[in-house]
C-alpha cells in the first residue's frame, strides 16, 4: 500500500503543471534531446552541403551521433579555468543564469488545449517579456571576463537585442491583433481553419528573421565570430561553463520557436483524439505536434549555417533597422487591416 502511495505521489507530482511544463514537455528533458538532436542535424547538414567530413571511425552506422556524447563528457570532465583578472562572481553567474533563464518562458506556453491551457491570461506577453532576459548575462559575461575579445562580443550584442527583440515583439503583436488576445490558447483556437502564418505572413517572416538574429543562427552570428573575436562573449570560459554557453542560443532558439509554433504554425492542430486515452489524446498527442513543428522550425534554422556567410556588424544593424523594422511595422498594419475587414474593431 505504502508503495503504490509513493508511486501515485510520484504520478501527481510529475503531471502537476509547473512540473510538467518545466521538467517534461517542452520542459528540461525534451529540451536536453532536442539540443542534441539539432547539434548533430547542424553538423551533419553543414558537413554535407560543404564536402567537409568529420570523424568516419565513431559510429558510421549512426551518422557519428555518438561523437555528441564524447563531446559532452568531454564538457563535463575538462577542468574550469577561471582567469586570476575576471570578476569572478558575475564571471560564474552569467553563463548558468543564462542557460537556467533562457528555459523560463517554458513557464507560459501552453502544449494542450485542456489538461495544460496557458497558465496566464496574457501569456504571450509573458513569454515574451522572458525572452528579453538571457542576453543581459550574455553581456555581463563579456563584461566580467576583463577580455577585449569578450567585451567586443559583449558589446555586439548589445547592439543586437535592441534590433531584434523590437522586430519580434512587433511581429508577435501583428498576429495578437488578428486573434484578438495576448493568451497562446485563444490564438491557437483561432487557428483551427486558418493558420497565423496564412493570416498575416509578413509577421510571420520577420519573426522568423529575428529569431536568427536573436538565437546567433546564421548570417546573424555575429556576437561570437569564432574567426573575428575568437568566442565572443564566452572567449574566456572553458569545460561546462564553454558548454552552457554554447547551449544558451539554441536553447533560446527552440523556445522562440514554440512560441512561432504557437502564434503563426496552428500550435497543435491539426489536433486528433484516440477514444479511451484522455492523457494520450490531450497531452501527448498536442505536445508532440507542437513540439515537432518547433523542431522542423529550428532544423531549417541551423541549416542556414551551410548555405550563408556571416554578416557584418553594420550589415546586420542596417538590415535590421532599415528593413526589418519597417518590414515588422507592415505586418502589424497588415493585422490591423485584417481586423477591420473583419468588422472586429
Amino acid at each position: 500500500m505504502m508503495a503504490i502511495g509513493l508511486l501515485e505521489f510520484i504520478k501527481n507530482l510529475i503531471l502537476w503543471p509547473p512540473v510538467f511544463y518545466m521538467l517534461i514537455a517542452p520542459g528540461l528533458i525534451t529540451m536536453m534531446i532536442l539540443l542534441i538532436i539539432l547539434i548533430w542535424a547542424e553538423r551533419k547538414i553543414a558537413g554535407r552541403i560543404q564536402m567537409r567530413y568529420g570523424p568516419l571511425e565513431i559510429s558510421p552506422k549512426i551518422g557519428g551521433a555518438i561523437q555528441l556524447l564524447a563531446d559532452l563528457m568531454r564538457y563535463m570532465f575538462q577542468e574550469i579555468i577561471i582567469p586570476r583578472t575576471v570578476d569572478t562572481l558575475p564571471y560564474i553567474i552569467a553563463p548558468i543564469a543564462g542557460f537556467v533563464i533562457s528555459m523560463l518562458p517554458i513557464a507560459a506556453i501552453p502544449i494542450s488545449p485542456i489538461y495544460f491551457p496557458s497558465p496566464m491570461n496574457n501569456s504571450i506577453i509573458v513569454a515574451l517579456a522572458l525572452t528579453t532576459l538571457p542576453p543581459i548575462f550574455g553581456i555581463l559575461a563579456g563584461w566580467s571576463s576583463n577580455n577585449k575579445f569578450s567585451l567586443i562580443g559583449g558589446a555586439r550584442e548589445s547592439f543586437l537585442v535592441a534590433a531584434y527583440e523590437l522586430i519580434i515583439i512587433l511581429s508577435a503583436i501583428g498576429a495578437v491583433i488578428i486573434y484578438g488576445s495576448p493568451d497562446f490558447t485563444q490564438a491557437v483556437s483561432a487557428q483551427k481553419d486558418l493558420w497565423g502564418i496564412v493570416l498575416n505572413p509578413i509577421s510571420a517572416i520577420a519573426f522568423y528573421v529575428a529569431v536568427l538574429m536573436a538565437s546567433g543562427r546564421f548570417p546573424f552570428e555575429i556576437a561570437e565570430a569564432e574567426a573575428e573575436i575568437v568566442m565572443g562573449a564566452y572567449t574566456e570560459y572553458s569545460g561546462l561553463m564553454y558548454g552552457l554557453s554554447m547551449g544558451i542560443s539554441y536553447a533560446r532558439m527552440f523556445v522562440y520557436n514554440l512560441i512561432f509554433t504557437l502564434l503563426f504554425l496552428g500550435g497543435w492542430y491539426p489536433f486528433f483524439t484516440v477514444p479511451g486515452h484522455t492523457f494520450f489524446s490531450y497531452v501527448i498527442i498536442p505536445a508532440t505536434i507542437v513540439i515537432v513543428k518547433a523542431l522542423i522550425v529550428s532544423l531549417t534554422m541551423v541549416f542556414t549555417r551551410a548555405i550563408y556567410a556571416r554578416l557584418r556588424i553594420d550589415q546586420a544593424l542596417g538590415g535590421a533597422w532599415k528593413f526589418w523594422f519597417l518590414f515588422s511595422i507592415m505586418g502589424l498594419l497588415l493585422g490591423g487591416a485584417i481586423v477591420l475587414l473583419q468588422g472586429g474593431i
